[in-house]
């Protein structure tokens, strides 16, 4: 059974894995502790992303001599796998590691393995300690490594009777500052931001994030969906991010593309006919819909048929949180 320090050490590996600004690639949020063996802290990490040192190999960097007989907390079973890194499991070894304490249970099937090998040789392990709080740091990874396609999210503005855009085509601003801040929050997160082509004629989005801190790998790729050319000077066309256009329809095309692409979590931003297209491919796995107190009365629809002609049939989200952002709700739940 974990110990207090060790109870402690996983809270501040998971604080440490969320410090960092890193979005849902491909590469998992990670941080650890090293405690000496007198339950000190000496050592920690986190991880910043594709390419970089992983979390144990910074706190053991951190600890130095006094990691030699010590105790690694981390919130992810150390890896086993040699890509850009080597395996975590061979560096904690060689620093004389005594005990790792684990939280998640690494689900991606090239990495796992870790604990195994440390067992095998001689080291204490104990996993899956607080394993639903550290799986929620990640858990469109997760998601994405054990579906074998990107977590979704779509993301809406519209007003109280469910309008996008005046009957002229007006459609901003509809939400405050405030929401439209939360929406750059929410790219933030992701590391694929996508849309159809007729929100790019029609409204000639930037797709980036401005207004919260850009992930340490950079701004998320920006994805078209649909036939039609992007035209000539939109916005998607400058240099802010790279613009992926996939001239199709199909959206379970659009989700092997992008898996090809390790892109783990998208956000869906529109249009209408774009997010009913996954919602009735059943490719959605999160909602978040920010509703502004305003009526129209007429206009654009937030959502195109989805072909359900009964209450029995209706869509309804779970696990649903209602914020207040300003003067606007952001109501969030997962389907299915």
């Amino acid at each position: 059974m974990a110990t207090v320090a060790e109870l402690a050490a996983m809270q501040r590996a998971r604080d440490l894995a969320v410090s960092v600004v890193l979005a849902d690639g491909p590469n998992p949020r990670v941080g650890c502790v090293i405690l000496d063996s007198g339950g000190r802290v000496v050592g920690e990490g986190a991880h910043h992303g594709a390419g970089t040192p992983h979390a144990e190999v910074v706190a053991l960097a951190a600890a130095g001599v006094n990691a030699r007989g010590g105790t690694a907390v981390v919130s992810l079973e150390p890896c086993h796998h040699t890509g850009r890194t080597g395996p975590c499991s061979e560096a904690l070894l060689a620093a004389g590691i005594h005990r790792v304490v684990y939280g998640q249970t690494d689900p991606h099937a090239l990495a796992a393995g870790g604990s195994q090998a440390l067992r095998a040789a001689g080291v204490d392990v104990e996993g899956e300690v607080d394993s639903d709080l550290a799986a929620d740091l990640n858990r469109a990874w997760t998601f994405a490594v054990t579906q074998g396609r990107p977590f979704v999210t779509v993301k809406m503005a519209a007003t109280l009777d469910g309008r996008v855009a005046a009957v002229d085509g007006t459609s901003r601003w509809i939400t405050g500052e405030e929401a439209r801040r939360d929406v750059h929050r929410l790219r933030s997160e992701c590391d694929a931001v996508l849309v159809g082509t007729g929100t790019v004629v029609l409204d000639d989005p930037a797709l980036t994030v401005r207004d919260a801190p850009v992930p340490l790998g950079g701004q998320p790729l920006r994805v078209v969906v649909g036939r039609r050319d992007i035209p000539e000077g939109a916005r998607l066309r400058d240099e802010g991010a790279l613009t992926l256009h996939l001239r199709t329809h199909d959206v379970r095309a659009v989700m092997t593309a992008l898996s090809e692409r390790d892109i783990r979590h998208v956000l869906v931003e529109g249009g209408p006919t774009l997010i009913a297209a996954f919602l009735d491919a059943g490719l959605v796995d999160e909602v978040v819909w920010y509703v502004a107190p305003a009526l129209l009365g007429a206009g654009a629809p937030a959502l195109s048929d989805l072909g359900i002609n009964t209450i029995d049939h209706v869509l309804r989200l779970r696990d649903v949180r209602v914020v207040q952002i300003g003067g606007d709700a952001r109501i969030s739940g997962r389907v299915g």
